[in-house]
């Protein structure tokens, strides 16, 4: 009888790490660890828990997201997001095990007029995206097989997101006013977990090229737009919808400074393993549907 390898997800009850469960549940043996198990806040108490379980595949979904909040808890964000992923690689690399991590299109500053490269020069912006860059340094100066995925603006059926929050607004207003000068790739937590295995699969039978990858879904939008296609889209339902107006990021001001364009390339993911995901707007009708499929 041959032995499933022991796949240890990170951060399991957040919107990656819950698709990550149902994208992996036929892989291997899942084990999926929420902070309660596991907390990146103490590092340091990751050490044993890794050895005694010895992972074959370690999916780190686990990271503090509140961007806002971040300028505020900017150690807690280090910790979790810069220092606790070290800790994990250097437990991965001892245990021989693959590692997959996922960061931010915030790693960069958003003056490119063009699509970002995995080459182009970091300069985040903000608090969040100086402890997402802190942790892909670490983890690539660990070592090891590890793979980083970049994605951005992750949205899902699950958790707090904006999609979630429109719907919610949706509901309680008859006007909302959306930044439209900033502009990114919606990518749904339902891709990003499917993609991922994808690659993990092809990483156990082939060995793939460790590094850093682009992953979000195709096409760019604004957040105004990604919002409008919410509401269009929910329209079908044959539910009220509110109007939107977009408005300049000057008059919605936030605590952390976000990055005009951030829409990144996916073209080396797509050479390295012949996968590419789906335009934003497809990937928001699947979810959409899972949406559909809780409430049922």
């Amino acid at each position: 009888m041959i032995q499933k390898p022991v796949i240890l997800i990170l951060g399991a009850s957040g919107q990656i790490g819950t698709e990550l469960q149902r994208s992996f549940a036929d892989a291997g043996d899942v084990k999926a660890w929420d902070r309660a198990v596991a907390n990146l806040a103490r590092p340091e108490e990751l050490r044993p828990l890794l050895r005694q379980l010895q992972p074959a595949i370690i999916l780190n979904a686990a990271a503090y997201t509140a961007v806002d909040r971040a300028e505020s808890e900017p150690e807690l964000a280090m910790t979790i997001n810069g220092e606790a992923p070290r800790v994990i690689a250097e437990e991965a690399a001892k245990l021989d095990a693959l590692l997959v991590h996922y960061s931010s299109d915030y790693v960069f500053d958003g003056s490119k007029t063009s699509l970002w490269m995995e080459t182009d020069t970091t300069n985040p912006l903000n608090t969040y995206g100086r402890t997402k860059l802190a942790g892909e340094q670490a983890v690539r100066q660990v070592g090891g097989k590890y793979l980083i995925f970049r994605t951005s603006w992750v949205y899902g059926p699950h958790g707090n997101n904006f999609l979630r929050t429109m719907l919610r607004l949706g509901r309680e207003r008859e006007q909302l006013k959306i930044v439209d000068d900033q502009f990114g790739a919606p990518t749904s937590s339902i891709a990003i977990a499917d993609a991922t295995r994808a690659v993990v699969d092809h990483a156990m039978t082939t060995g793939p090229e460790y590094g850093i990858y682009h992953m979000t879904c195709g096409g760019d939008t604004t957040w105004r737009g990604f919002a409008e296609e919410i509401f269009v889209q929910q329209r079908q339902s044959g539910e009220r919808v509110p109007q939107v107006i977009p408005i300049p990021t000057s008059e919605y001001p936030t605590s952390a400074t976000r990055p005009a364009n951030s829409v990144l390339s996916n073209q080396k993911l797509q050479a390295a393993f012949g996968i590419t995901l789906p335009d934003w707007r497809s990937a928001l009708a699947e979810t959409f549907k899972a949406l559909a499929l809780q409430k049922a």
